[in-house]
């Protein structure tokens, strides 16, 4: 007698996924039709200045583990304005079985639309092994103000490997596309003078204006380890290499203040 056929074996990690839909509500503000998260994804609405909608991601465990995939989806339909930020800062923590754990962040900003996605860091955790994808589709007339900020490695503490990759596109061309890879087993020279120079926060800032397409900002240089650089469309991208997490966000609130909203 032939037994069954053994079941295949789960999936490692935890899947989660979170999605937001922001749609403009006919009266000057904007609606969310659509506010679904899972596991560690939690949602919760915030107050926004109209027109704008908030959405505050709310850790609802520990996440990343090695192993995971959370993705995290957001569209701001014609005409909507979404403030899209977290709770607290994410923590890339070791798994079990020694897997990468995954974070993807997709957003889709439609004709007249804004998003501002203001997360808190995301600090590399020793032992660690986590791929971000970030991908941003905007239409001619969309805004995008986006930050980005990596901590390696709490206080004395060693990073973990980190892969990160941003993708932008603007009416179906690209804007800007690049990756960086920094902790033990990236490419030598990541924490070198060519490469981070020591520093452990590293952190960037994108905005996208059509405002800019009449007034482009100039090249500029923000500090010793900082850099304003305009791209070959409206937009603007600064990055910021710093000692600790709080100086890298005093750089990137200054930019900010001068090029974002």
């Amino acid at each position: 007698m032939t037994g069954a056929a053994p079941a295949p074996a789960p999936a490692a990690g935890l899947r989660a996924t979170a999605r937001i839909r922001a749609a403009a509500d006919g009266r000057g503000g904007t609606a969310l039709p659509l506010l679904a998260g899972e596991g560690p994804l939690a949602l919760r609405r915030t107050r926004a200045t109209r027109p704008e909608a908030g959405v505050v991601l709310v850790g609802a465990m520990s996440a990343p583990l090695g192993g995971d995939h959370l993705t995290v989806e957001a569209v701001a339909g014609p005409g909507a304005h979404l403030a899209l930020g977290s709770a607290a800062a994410t923590l890339a923590l070791p798994g079990r079985g020694g897997e990468p754990a995954r974070y993807d962040v997709s957003l889709t900003l439609e004709e007249g639309a804004s998003v501002r996605w203001l997360p808190e860091p995301l600090v590399s955790v020793r032992g660690s092994d986590l791929r971000v994808r970030t991908r941003v589709r905007l239409a001619p007339t969309a805004r995008l103000l986006l930050r980005e900020e990596q901590v390696l490695g709490r206080s004395g503490e060693a990073p973990g490997l980190l892969r990160s990759r941003l993708g932008v596109t603007r009416d179906g061309r690209p804007l800007l596309d690049q990756e960086l890879a920094c902790g033990p087993g990236a490419p030598g020279g990541w924490d070198g003078p060519a490469g981070l120079a020591g520093h452990r926060a590293l952190g960037q800032l994108l905005v996208v204006d059509p405002a800019f397409a009449g007034a482009p900002p100039a090249a500029a240089v923000l500090g010793e380890f900082a850099a304003v650089t305009p791209l070959a469309g409206p937009a603007v991208l600064v990055t910021a290499l710093a000692p600790d997490a709080l100086r890298l966000r005093e750089l990137l609130d200054s930019a900010r203040a001068t090029y974002g909203w």
